[in-house]
């Protein structure tokens, strides 16, 4: 075995952040306390209902303003817009909450103390965490076992997801095919070298991507299971990508399916249902009730800028392959497809100027809380597709039609993880989140799509 190293996984280094984040303001507002006479937010027993408001402010709207994004956390220039944003939001809903927070003090200095204790200390703890534990020394560093054809995919998949996992070398077991890995990052060695390079690198797992398990040679097999009884974690690629990646990697499935789709049970719970179907049409009137503060600015938008019909209705597949007729706000101009059914893409010439604003702000998607409300729609499931591109896409990628499976949902775990999809690989990506959605639905998921589909709003990434 190896010398023990330390390191972090992608979902305890975001505890830790959230902790922290917590553990630095409540240790720097008694201490501003102290030193300043500062007395509006004091952590005391007839105080415990404000203490857990500013714990929910602040988990809410950090990762609404993106600060436990793992990529982001680990530069100060990419996490400050987010601090302070989260800093400012939290302290405003802080004060105008009073019935849940402290009175306003008397003293206006008061709240300055309150804003700059919090601001300074997130700052000073998350300069801490990019010095340290983004730091070289807590990467994770693994060893591939696997064949030649898989490493560059395996390497391009894990180099944007995770700062902090690191490949340090290859091994390659597909005695058939002996070519060197061509690479500058990833070194390849013999197979008589794993437990050595594990010494040697400190490698702290092994991660198996062979999907012809008769390319394993039995010296491989041997030194693997040595290492697996002394203790050593290894895993299977397409777990450790599903994991890290939180999508389902279709592309590598084959004809032993069923092992990749435990689907949740929550699509057959029929409490959760009842519940996603209560929170579906209470937030769907809500959403329409705010739809209609905006319905003046958008009618004036539509005469000036659209310069046509301001709904617009388009055929879409539901659950179980029905069609539906889904309702939007036009945002392209009038017969925009008088020759043929086209994909909407980025930068898409027929997107109006006024329409980008309504895309960009997801303000065009409003009318659909009327599809929701009639049961065609949810609010969050994998989004409705087109039929004529169902069929073409059905064809090309496999399990295509199991997204099909659930509701289709204003928002998804797809939307607010990828891109506008505006290409076959395009589809395939958005599948494997609205795979991974499926496999994992339940209320916290929901919950945190919800928030994601705020981070979109508020940053203006809606397509």
């Amino acid at each position: 075995m190896p010398k023990n190293t330390i390191h972090f996984n992608i979902s305890e280094r975001k505890i830790l952040l959230r902790i922290f984040d917590m553990l630095s303001i409540f240790f720097a507002l008694p201490l501003v306390g102290y030193v300043f006479h500062f007395e509006y937010f004091t952590v005391t027993e007839e105080n415990w209902t404000g203490v857990l408001v500013l714990v929910l402010y602040i988990s809410v709207f950090g990762s609404v303003f993106e600060l436990y994004d793992l990529q982001k956390s680990s530069s100060i220039e990419k996490t400050l817009f987010g601090i302070v944003a989260t800093v400012s939001i939290t302290v405003l809903f802080y004060l105008l909450t009073p019935f849940f927070t402290p009175v306003l003090p008397s003293n206006r200095l008061q709240i300055a103390y309150f804003y700059f204790a919090i601001l300074i200390a997130l700052l000073l703890w998350r300069l801490a965490y990019i010095l340290f534990v983004a730091s070289p020394r807590f990467y994770k560093r693994v060893l591939i076992v696997g064949e030649t054809t898989n490493i560059d995919i395996i390497n391009e998949a894990f180099k944007g997801i995770d700062p902090n996992y690191k490949i340090v070398g290859f091994v390659n077991c597909d005695i058939n095919n002996r070519v060197a890995v061509k690479s500058d990052s990833i070194t390849e060695y013999r197979p008589d070298q794993i437990e050595e390079i594990i010494k040697l690198k400190g490698v702290s797992e092994i991660v198996v991507a062979s999907y012809k398990s008769e390319t394993i040679t039995s010296d491989i097999y041997l030194t693997l299971i040595k290492l697996l009884e002394s203790g050593f974690p290894i895993y299977e690629y397409t777990q450790v990508y599903e994991e890290m990646t939180q999508r389902v990697p279709v592309q590598f499935v084959g004809k032993d399916f069923y092992k990749y789709f435990p689907f949740s049970r929550n699509n057959q719970n029929k409490l959760y249902l009842f519940f996603r179907r209560l929170f579906d049409v209470l937030l769907s009137f809500l959403g329409l009730f705010i739809g209609l503060l905006f319905l003046p600015f958008i009618l004036l938008g539509n005469l000036l800028g659209n310069r046509g019909p301001l709904f617009y209705t388009q055929e879409r597949i539901g659950k179980n392959g029905k069609i539906f007729k889904i309702i939007k706000y036009r945002t392209m101009i009038v017969n925009a497809e008088v020759s043929g059914a086209v994909w909407a893409k980025k930068g898409d010439v027929r997107v109006t100027p006024f329409g980008k604003f309504l895309r960009h702000s997801r303000l065009d998607e409003i009318p659909q809380f009327l599809n929701i409300i009639k049961g065609e729609m949810s609010l969050i499931g994998p989004r409705p597709e087109r039929p004529v591109f169902v069929n073409e896409l059905s064809e090309i990628i496999a399990f295509y039609e199991t997204r099909h499976i659930i509701k289709p949902g204003l928002t998804g775990w797809a939307q607010v993880k990828t891109r506008y999809a505006s290409s076959v690989d395009d589809n395939l990506l958005k599948l494997q989140y609205d795979l991974y959605y499926i496999k994992h639905r339940g209320f916290f998921l929901d919950f945190m799509i919800l928030v994601k589909t705020l981070s979109t709003m508020v940053f203006f990434r809606g397509q």
